[in-house]
């Protein structure tokens, strides 16, 4: 029996539904572990389906070795089997990619997110190269990270099938907005990924049309309503899957007037989760985004309903925002 094929096929089949892109919480310049154990068992309590941690959402180039270590070491154990776990170990070096993942894997992590080297720019066989290396001296599932607007760099499809070649390679988390993706990557690939939307406004859509699930930021907030959409997904219900993404939709909204994590931050501090401190050269949200969030939490206490009875984020505030990605 090939027991890494076999750990590769179990993992796939725990990869699905919301799965949250934690926040790294900080208080007075330091890693808050205590905060951020009380939010992965809340989130696994709401019914969260996984948890990914030091991706962007944990602002890991900010933290030290030793505070990735101890964040990932943490979440492991607090979660201690009930989801899986994904850690972030990415980086623009593939050595220190390396060790990073390598230092997951014994800390017990389920898999690898890996983005695609940022900065640097690599060309598509650089890429590659990359994750063959990544993949040759770590034995751990990996889902890659492809988010351009972040790395600008983009995976192409002629690489993605070059990465089809590398067994560990189990997903792809896509942060594109492209939603002829996912339907076109399911048709090539059929299960030998596991596709996983990366924005949270186009996650119905993405997990309607070929997608397993969502590394979420607005399931940090509103877990149970994120659980509850995916389901519909899964169970070919998009009527109710829309439903929700509706009443969802003014919060997400909200968390993208700024750079991700400040806004969930900001929420979850207004929930008593954590501290809003972010790490320069992020700074907390501006007021007028503070507002959006306050106003839109109110989908978090009140029954279902069409979305034109939700409070809106104002259209000017809309357009004048970026698009942010997990």
């Amino acid at each position: 029996m090939n027991t890494t094929a076999t750990t590769n096929d179990q993992l796939r089949g725990r990869l699905f539904g919301a799965m949250s892109a934690l926040p790294t919480p900080f208080r007075d310049g330091e890693v808050d572990l205590r905060s951020l154990a009380a939010l992965v068992e809340w989130q696994i309590a709401e019914g969260i389906n996984g948890l990914v941690t030091c991706g962007t959402t944990g602002e890991a180039p900010t933290l030290s070795w030793h505070e990735r270590i101890m964040v990932i070491r943490k979440t492991v154990a607090v979660a201690n089997g009930r989801v899986p776990v994904i850690a972030g170990t990415g980086t623009n070096s593939t050595e220190s990619t390396v060790a990073f993942t390598a230092a997951a894997r014994d800390f017990g992590a389920d898999a690898a997110l890996i983005v695609a080297p940022y900065y640097n720019k690599p060309s598509q066989t650089g890429i590659v190269r990359h994750f063959e290396t990544i993949a040759a001296k770590v034995n751990i599932p990996i889902i890659v990270y492809n988010v351009p607007s972040r790395t600008g760099v983009d995976l192409a499809p002629a690489t993605i099938e070059q990465l089809a070649a590398i067994p560990s390679i189990v997903g792809f988390k896509d942060a594109t907005d492209d939603l002829s993706r996912p339907m076109a990557f399911a048709q090539r690939f059929g299960d030998r990924f596991t596709w996983l939307s990366g924005h949270d406004a186009t996650a119905f859509g993405f997990n309607t049309m070929g997608g397993s699930g969502t590394i979420s930021v607005v399931s940090n907030v509103a877990p149970r309503l994120c659980v509850a959409m995916h389901d519909a997904c899964r169970n070919s219900d998009p009527h109710a899957a829309r439903q929700i993404h509706n009443r969802l939709r003014p919060l997400i909204v909200a968390l993208e007037l700024e750079t991700n994590p400040g806004p969930v931050k900001h929420a979850l501090h207004l929930m008593g989760k954590m501290s809003s401190d972010v790490r320069l050269p992020l700074v907390e949200v501006e007021p007028n985004t503070a507002s959006a969030i306050s106003d839109n939490l109110s989908v978090l206490d009140t029954p279902a309903r069409p979305s034109r009875a939700l409070r809106p984020v104002p259209v000017a505030a809309r357009a004048a925002s970026n698009t942010r990605r997990l």
